[in-house]
């Protein structure tokens, strides 16, 4: 199978090919997979629109978000984020009304926007840049906890709220297990809900338009036609769903306008004005980058001619759009701030800059100086901003190291040492709902004067809108990461706008990732794939002619080889391959490696006990682990070193075994050793950033078992991240106009 048709073949069960007179396919279970896809996206420049975004992973990551959070303490971080939206959406100069006509602000843009478009006005004359005003989302003091807690597993919608949407939904021809996540998604009455708009089914990832306009049909019959506003409005907002899942914040809409055509809305401007009408998606324009050029000289006795400024129109989903300007406003807050009274003086920091070496004394200078500092670097250079976060600590500051995963974290604990506190370091999903870190003061704001974010490229704009929303004036917050690395599960690419925007010190390391992995990913970042000399067997090249010899030489290496020539055994080698799906997906590596390392019946949901796995709770946030067990109440892991509970209505969307899993997956995480599988088949899924962090997961050993012959080589030379559509930059440039 090759990588697009696994693409399509998605965890609903869908067929591509569906006609719009096939009823709802029957469900399937759901990938847990959170991460994997958003490098592998089709962008929305691509000649089948926007909806194609989410590739070969994207639509499992789609399928997750709508599933609920394992922890009652990370759903009330999001509902907090999502008042302090709501709380901006307020602020803005006036409410748009409902309806199906556009009003207030929205109708005069979109006024202006074919006002330009025909010619009839000049783009300067009606874009004119509104003086913004400063908001400030004032973070209500939480409930304090004397500890971390465990977290307790969300209830789920009311049975009879379930039980009702059921019955629609049989009507409909859907299948019930649609029935839990339309509670959820819909609310209250959601039965109700459903009954009046049958494309509401399109807010349930998973469900494509298609299968929503089989279910209109069986419930509305004649009523049920192309042009129906409810239809326009519903597949807008799924396009820009998917758009978010492939990790833009925002469409073009012309990009937007053409999607909606193929999909068969006959009045594509009308749907996007219903979708701007009704609150779901925002309406903006920015101005173009590309500075026009100066008019010519008026002559004598004309006016002089006003030059056009190009602009660009936008459609972005409210909470995306929202989010990504509380980040802007936040970071200006933040660097707009002096530092707190009662710090260390000048002196001290000089002293412990002094004390330093290399990068290091840059850094801390930076930090020393302004309250926003990004620092660049590989693996070796992590330690950089750790290391001034121990200086800061010295001081008398208040610190903490943030990391993306559970791995990260104990990497910097070790780094800062064992004089450092538990709450010095902590996870990101951990710090935002307090279970790890330092806890909150009585402003409400994170208990930190310095707080290093090490993985930064890993931060997609909700979490690092809600991380600067938590930071006090005058704390400094560092941002540490790679940019060569994947970008965020999430939407946005919030480091790499940062580097372009330039609105604060950038310190690149100068410390080298050593031995022979590091000299082959190094090379690689800069679009070279190197041979380099391995004398001890630090990188192999395996290669390979099919799928099939692909599987064996990778059990081969994992159960044998390593442990017998590295002294690696199997148990900390990790299996990477670009996607789930195709015969060297992680499915079949996976089922190929229980097969040899812990062979079983699978009782327990296709488990059992000393399995390794990956329990993903959330969209971008991975857990290694593995099975001790299950009984009545769920499937029970230990995934760091402690037990976690996974009910077993959400083992089949949330948990997978782990022997083998995807690049995006792996990112944020390194083992001793790592075996790279590049079969044959998922060669459209490689790219620079792709090769780049698979092939640094291993500290010891790296494996490639290579089948790709030159997709390799050019995918490293010629094939960077896909782009984003964002509006981070010349947010915070608008915010920080001296900058």
């Amino acid at each position: 199978m090759s990588t697009e048709s696994a693409a399509a073949e998605n965890e609903s069960g869908a067929r591509p090919d569906a006609g719009p007179d096939e009823p709802l396919a029957a469900q399937s279970a759901q990938d847990p997979e959170g991460t994997e896809g958003t490098e592998d996206a089709e962008g929305p420049e691509d000649a089948e629109g926007p909806e194609r975004a989410a590739g070969t992973e994207n639509a499992e990551a789609a399928e997750a978000a709508a599933q609920p959070s394992e922890a009652e303490a990370e759903l009330a971080a999001q509902r907090a984020l999502q008042e302090r939206i709501a709380k901006r959406k307020a602020a803005k100069d006036g409410p748009v009304d409902a309806g199906a006509k556009l009003s207030g602000t929205a109708a005069d843009l979109l006024a202006a926007v074919r006002a330009v478009e025909s010619g009839e006005k000049p783009a300067s004359a009606v874009f004119a840049e509104p003086e913004r005003t400063r908001r400030r989302v004032v973070v209500p003091e939480p409930e304090r906890r004397p500890a971390p807690v465990a977290p307790a597993v969300d209830a789920g919608p009311d049975a009879g709220t379930v039980e009702a949407v059921r019955t629609v939904l049989a009507e409909g021809g859907a299948p019930e297990t649609l029935a839990v996540p339309a509670a959820r998604t819909l609310g209250e009455g959601a039965q109700d809900r459903l009954r009046s708009d049958p494309w509401q089914l399109l807010r349930l990832s998973g469900v494509r338009p298609e299968q929503a306009d089989g279910f209109a049909r069986a419930l509305l019959g004649a009523e049920c036609a192309p042009d129906d506003e409810r239809r326009g409005r519903a597949v807008t907002l799924w396009l820009l769903e998917q758009a978010a899942v492939a990790g833009h914040t925002a469409l073009d809409l012309p990009v937007l306008v053409e999607a909606l055509g193929k999909r068969g809305v006959p009045e594509p401007d009308e749907a996007v004005q219903s979708a701007v009408a009704e609150g779901d998606a925002l309406l903006f324009q920015d101005a173009l980058e590309d500075t026009p050029e100066p008019a010519p000289e008026p002559a004598e006795g004309e006016e002089e001619a006003e030059v056009e400024r190009p602009v660009r129109v936008l459609v972005g989903l409210e909470r995306t759009a929202l989010a990504e300007e509380s980040l802007a406003d936040g970071l200006a807050r933040l660097i707009n701030s002096g530092a707190k009274e009662g710090g260390p003086s000048d002196e001290d920091w000089e002293a412990a800059a002094v004390a330093a070496s290399g990068t290091t004394t840059e850094l801390i200078r930076a930090v020393a100086a302004h309250r926003l500092v990004l620092h660049t670097g590989g693996e070796a250079a992590r330690a950089e901003p750790v290391a001034v976060a121990a200086a800061a600590g010295g001081l008398g500051l208040r610190v903490c190291v943030a990391a993306h995963s559970a791995d990260g974290r104990r990497r910097a604990a070790r780094q800062l040492g064992s004089d450092a506190p538990e709450t010095a370091t902590a996870t990101v999903a951990g710090l935002l709902t307090q279970t790890e870190g330092p806890g909150r003061d009585a402003d409400g704001a994170i208990a930190v004067d310095l707080l290093v974010v090490l993985d930064a490229p890993q931060l997609d704009v909700d979490d690092a809108a809600m991380l600067v929303e938590l930071l006090a004036d005058g704390a400094c917050l560092v941002l540490s990461g790679d940019p060569g690395m994947l970008w965020s599960a999430g939407p946005g690419r919030v480091f790499a706008d940062l580097l372009s925007a330039e609105i604060c010190p950038r310190v690149a390391s100068r410390t080298p990732d050593f031995g022979p992995i590091g000299e082959l990913v190094s090379g690689i970042g800069i679009g070279e794939l190197n041979q380099v000399e391995a004398p001890g067997k630090e990188v192999v090249i395996v290669p390979v002619r099919d799928a099939a010899e692909a599987i064996h030489r990778t059990v081969q290496l994992v159960a044998d080889s390593v442990p017998r020539a590295i002294g690696v055994p199997a148990e900390e080698t990790q299996v990477i391959t670009p996607g789930h799906g195709g015969a060297a997906g992680t499915r079949a590596l996976n089922a190929a490696l229980k097969e040899r390392l812990n062979p079983g019946p699978g009782r327990f949901g296709g488990f059992d006990p000393g399995d390794r796995v990956v329990y993903v709770p959330t969209p971008g946030r991975v857990r290694p682990g593995r099975v001790l067990g299950a009984d009545a109440e769920g499937l029970r892991l230990e995934c760091d070193g402690e037990p976690v509970l996974v009910p077993k209505e959400q083992v089949e969307r949330a948990v997978r075994h782990g022997w083998a899993v995807t690049g995006h997956q792996a990112v944020g995480l390194r083992w001793p050793a790592a075996v790279v599988v590049l079969p044959g088949d998922a060669t459209q899924a490689l790219s620079r950033p792709w090769v780049y962090s698979a092939f640094g997961r291993g500290e010891r050993h790296l494996s490639v078992v290579h089948g790709a012959d030159a997709a390799l080589p050019r995918a490293v030379a010629e094939v960077p991240a896909k782009p984003r559509t964002t509006r981070l930059q010349r947010l915070v440039r608008a915010q920080l106009p001296g900058a």
